[in-house]
């Protein structure tokens, strides 16, 4: 009997657990003489027969133990279902009355009208890590009337939560955990009715269950007997309560990642019980002072990027309790408040992931009783003895430096390391102890060889030792101890690996396997019994080979990420059977024949940079998750499949450049693709572009560059909100440039290449002066264009040479509109281009001047105008330019002198050469005339204005124009005496300068003036003179910028503002003006 009353307390008080829940199954059914309810045994198993058993999962746990989905295995008929695996049963009715099927392997749907419904003894349920395929959570769960206790967490449901719930009184605890991408959700009425009913809650965790829509003021109905809250990741809004912290039963408090989450802690002296707290990821104000005042029995703290006020970490207050303690991601700067975190005894795990600290770790000092104690020599003091307890430290992404110091290899409890992404140098220190489980030092400066220390830890799970500048040869068979080890990272030092003397060394735990760039020559040919390999990284290395049929064997079932990109792979690649690969890269190689198609379950597919031929096989249109499809630099030929363009609903990447691809563009791009790049450059495209082009509202490049499109300029792309870079290059474009449908027609377009095309007509003018994303273009630094695993690359003309970005800065802007067909005058609207890099206007027809206004351009690199007709003189503004490095306007009919100082002192002849005849001054060897001497960019920037007030070229040329229409005047006027149409415009226009001419008249004198050589003489002046003051005028006038002309709608009309006297381009034009 007293037997029977310890199996009946260990029932009652253990808990809900598959162990637990086995043990009292066989205890309960052993001491009783009753058999499983036939009921409820014909219930469990028709629940069973409803879903697909997956029996082929498994989970590791942290503890190494491995959880497998078989739960439902010993279900058979005809046996007692209280014996069956996660079955409990009352002891005297035999009813079902617990039920764990945890981790089961159910896939399928749950309906409203499930024999799980009928079983109504049911106390205590837990069905989490199921797959029920978005099964709405019914109604019917809360028909329960007994139940304790309710699991249904990561099982995929979907939907709101129903009311029902709320009728489970006796509820004690209560999880429904989401995956990130679940759409369960909880409205303010159905969570009020939910703490207003269940009085006797003690554990709530509703982690990622959508809780936008629940005011925050209703968690103050909570039970007063609530121990647990778990509310991460639940989009909650506004400002939390303060008095949640005074609750008196509360021990776990989780508020983590609910980004729009406000509040303050309470400002008066409390006290509060919690023992647990977690605030990461919100915008609650953190008081520290308060915190370490109040929170007096705190053991875990989580703080991951907080809202910090009144900071000082050194103020250690009544922590004396703490054991894990999270201060990741909040920019801490300084250095490490050692002294702080030492002299908390009990803390075992220290988290300052991604801060600002520097500086050095502190070093042990001895003292005259043999006692160690830690020494900081930047402060010159004491810090704390060596933290002997400490099970993890995790500092990673600071910017701590010195070498790594031998006392951290000696902590006998230490199981997880990270030093990773700093800054150490020096050796890697020798581990005496065994208890490390993760050793992660990769991104710091470290060198030398590989400790032997480290072959010998024997519980080493992780190792992560990539991008550092580690040396020597090494045996792989030295890691032959490492029997637990799950992942290895040797990627990108200065190894070199070796697989000798490896005969039966298998690492069956083995899940992650990164070797790039470790100077192998071989495929690692232990690999072929590393069935469990998730990852598979030899990327980097001389591999010159087939790909072996064993490696396309490996993992058929668990390879997730291979990548073998970088190599010397030659030969064919084989048929890919790997069910649930996800990530494939097989880049920058010699392989050759088809292109192999990966499984429907890829995500990510690189072959680019290969010798793969023929046409494209149909059966990529089954590739229907793809994200990114790199197919450039290959010889693929025959026609872009038309499922391309909307086979993918989530492809964001299509890269088929330099192939051999002809036929059309398919127009089957649909509504709601998410399209960012579209590269097609380099083959052999015709035909129009597609209107349904339009439908990628996320495109950012639009690369169709060295094909042969014929269309004229799809003005129509001016609507893409997010068009970033579009190429047209080398194609059959054709005619004229209109005027933009949208008032901000390619906002954010920072790369436009429209060269080598047949574009005809004006300059487009009214689109350049709205290109808003040049005219002042945000500060990105060293950014740049792309995603995770792709970098956008382009093709564009650099300062004359044609260059391949890699990678596209965020800063780069550029125009070029070379080798058309353009004419007209250059605006001085481009002028406003402040961020523009590049301007490639060459190989036009364009006309006029060089706009002065281009010297604004501050942040100019290359401007190249060359082979074009524009005359006048080089504009001395443009010498400010101190970022030009790149200067051509060879080729055209410019005259004058070219200016001196700053860059222009480095720009060679063929800057000028070729045509130009009247220009003179360094580098050129024709000099200038006195008057010409070439302006210097420290001279004052009025070309108009000298030390003596004129310009004598000017006056030169208005002089000699001046003498021959007088000369002609005089002889007018000798002929036929005074023309009043020569007094009556003179005086109209300037009455005060033709005083003389009227003098001449004599009012109601008929009798005829005689003509004498004075009058002849006078005329010549005076038109000279007349003429001077307008070519003046003009010279200086802003409408025209001094050409004479201006240009309207349709052509060149005489400017309003000068007259136009003397018009510097075309007399055609002026005239037919």
């Amino acid at each position: 009997m007293g037997w029977l009353c310890i199996l009946f307390l260990l029932f009652t008080t253990c808990q809900f657990n598959s162990t637990c829940s086995s043990s009292s199954n066989s205890s309960s059914s052993l001491s009783s003489g009753h058999l499983c309810h036939p009921h409820d045994s014909s219930a469990l198993l028709q629940f069973k027969n409803s879903f697909f058993i997956d029996t082929s999962s498994e989970r590791e746990l942290y503890n190494g133990t491995t959880l497998y989905s078989n739960s439902t295995i010993t279900w058979e008929k005809g046996k007692d279902c209280c014996a069956w695996s996660g079955v409990t049963c009352e002891k005297m009715t035999g009813h079902v009355i617990g039920l764990n099927l945890h981790f089961g392997g159910l896939q399928g749907n749950i309906h409203s009208n499930s024999s799980l419904f009928s079983l109504d003894h049911l106390k205590r349920l837990d069905l989490s890590e199921n797959d029920f395929r978005g099964s709405p959570i019914s109604s019917k769960f809360g028909g329960f009337v007994s139940m304790t206790h309710l699991d249904l967490s990561y099982s995929k449901f979907s939907g709101p939560i129903p009311s029902e719930i709320s009728h489970l009184s006796s509820l004690v605890s209560l999880y429904l955990l989401q995956y990130s991408f679940s759409t369960v959700r909880l409205d303010t009425l159905n969570f009020n009715r939910i703490v207003q009913n269940l009085t006797n809650l003690r554990e709530l965790v509703l982690t990622q269950v959508d809780m936008s829509s629940v005011v925050p003021d209703s968690l103050k109905n909570l039970s007063s007997s609530l121990k647990t809250l778990k509310l991460s990741r639940c989009n909650l809004q506004g400002k939390f309560l303060e008095s949640i912290f005074h609750r008196p039963n509360l021990r776990l408090l989780d508020l983590s990642s609910n980004y729009n989450l406000t509040g303050y802690f309470p400002k008066s002296n409390w006290s509060s019980p919690l023992e647990m707290l977690d605030l990461s990821h919100t915008r609650i104000s953190v008081d520290w002072h308060h915190l370490t005042r109040n929170f007096k029995s705190l053991r875990d703290l989580y703080l991951r990027n907080c809202s910090f006020v009144g900071l000082n970490l050194a103020f250690l207050g009544n922590l004396t309790h703490i054991m894990r303690l999270d201060l990741s991601y909040n920019s801490f700067g300084g250095q490490i408040p050692w002294s702080f975190f030492l002299n908390l005894k009990r803390l075992v795990e220290l988290d300052l992931v991604h801060n600002n600290f520097v500086g050095q770790f502190p070093e042990v000092v001895s003292n005259s009783t043999s006692i160690s104690s830690l020494y900081d020599f930047s402060k010159q003091q004491l810090v704390g003895p060596i933290p002997r307890h400490l099970t993890e430290l995790n500092l990673y992404g600071n910017q701590l430096n010195g070498t790594i110091p031998s006392w951290l290899g000696s902590l006998p409890s230490l199981e997880m390391l990270n030093l990773g992404s700093n800054q150490f140098s020096g050796n890697i220190i020798e581990f005496q102890s065994r208890s490390l489980k993760f050793l992660f030092l990769r991104d710091n400066k470290l060198d030398g060889l590989i400790p032997r220390s480290i072959f010998e830890l024997e519980n080493l799970w992780y190792l992560d030792l990539q991008s550092n500048n580690l040396s020597g040869t090494v045996e792989f068979e030295k890691f032959s101890k490492l029997q637990s080890l799950r992942a290895l990272n040797l990627s990108f030092n200065h190894l070199s690996l070796s697989f000798n003397h490896l005969s039966n060394n298998t690492w069956p735990l083995l899940k992650l396997l990164d070797l790039s760039s470790c100077n192998i020559s071989e495929f690692p040919y232990f690999l072929r019994s590393s069935q469990n390999l998730v990852r598979l990284h030899l990327s980097h290395n001389r591999i010159q080979a087939d790909i072996p049929k064993w490696l396309l064997d490996l993992g058929k079932d668990s390879l997730k990420f291979l990548d073998l990109s970088h190599n010397s792979l030659i030969g064919t690649v084989g048929q890919l059977r790997w069910k649930n690969l996800v990530y494939l890269d097989l880049r920058n190689n010699s392989l050759q024949g088809e292109l192999p198609i990966p499984p429907p379950s890829t995500f990510f597919f690189f072959i680019s940079n290969n010798q793969l031929t023929r046409e494209m096989p149909p059966t990529i249109c089954s590739l229907s998750r793809l994200q990114i499809l790199d197919l450039s630099n290959n010889k693929l030929s025959g026609k872009i499949h038309q499922c391309l363009g909307n086979f993918s609903q989530s492809l964001s990447v299509l890269d088929l450049r330099k192939n051999k691809f002809h036929g059309v563009i398919p127009g089957t791009f649909s509504k709601g693709n998410v399209l960012r790049n579209l590269n097609l450059n380099g083959n052999k495209l015709e035909g129009s572009l597609p209107r349904t082009l339009l439908t990628c509202r996320e495109l950012e490049v639009l690369d169709l560059g060295n094909n042969k499109i014929q269309d004229t300029f799809p003005d129509w792309l001016e609507s893409l909100p997010k068009l970033q870079v579009l190429i047209l290059r080398s194609n059959k474009f054709y005619g004229e440039i209109g005027i933009p449908e949208t008032k901000f027609p390619f906002q954010k377009l920072r790369i436009i290449d429209l060269s080598n095309n047949q574009f005809s007509g004006l300059l487009p003018t009214k689109y350049f002066e709205r290109l808003t994303a040049m005219i002042n273009l945000q500060e990105h630094g060293l950014k740049f264009m792309g995603e995770g695993y792709y970098q956008d690359t382009v093709v564009v003309t650099i300062k004359g040479i044609e260059f391949e970005m890699e990678k596209i800065l965020m800063l780069f802007t550029t125009i070029d509109f070379s080798n058309n067909t353009f004419r007209g005058e250059i605006s001085s609207v481009i002028s406003k281009l402040k961020s523009l890099k590049g301007l490639n206007f060459s190989h036009n027809e364009l006309t006029g001047i060089i706009p002065p206004s281009f010297g604004e351009m501050s942040n100019l690199e290359w401007l190249d105008l060359s082979s074009n007709k524009l005359v006048g003189d080089i504009p001395e503004q443009l010498a400010n330019l101190t970022s030009l490095s790149k200067f051509n306007v060879s080729k055209n009919q410019l005259m004058g002198p070219i200016p001196h100082g700053k860059q222009f002192d480095t720009f060679e002849n063929d800057s000028y050469s070729g045509g130009n005849t009247g220009l003179c001054g360094l580098p050129l060897s024709k000099t200038c005339s006195a008057h010409q001497s070439p302006p210097s960019s420290f001279q004052q920037e009025d070309d108009l204005e000298h030390g003596n007030g004129f310009d004598w070229k000017v006056v030169l040329m208005g002089y000699a124009s001046g003498v021959v229409i007088g000369i002609s005047v005089g002889y007018l006027v000798l002929s036929n005496g005074t023309p009043d149409w020569l007094v009556k415009v003179v005086g109209r226009k300037q009455s005060w300068r033709v005083a003389a001419i009227h003098d001449v008249q004599v009012v109601g004198d008929p009798t005829p003036v005689a003509i004498t050589w004075q009058i002849v003489v006078g005329a010549i002046g005076i038109f000279s003179l007349l003429n001077y003051i307008t070519t003046i005028a003009q010279k200086r006038c802003e409408v025209c910028g001094g050409s004479g002309l201006v240009l309207t709608k349709d052509d060149y009309v005489k400017c309003p503002g000068c007259g136009g006297f003397l018009p510097w381009q075309s007399w055609k034009r002026f005239f037919s003006g």
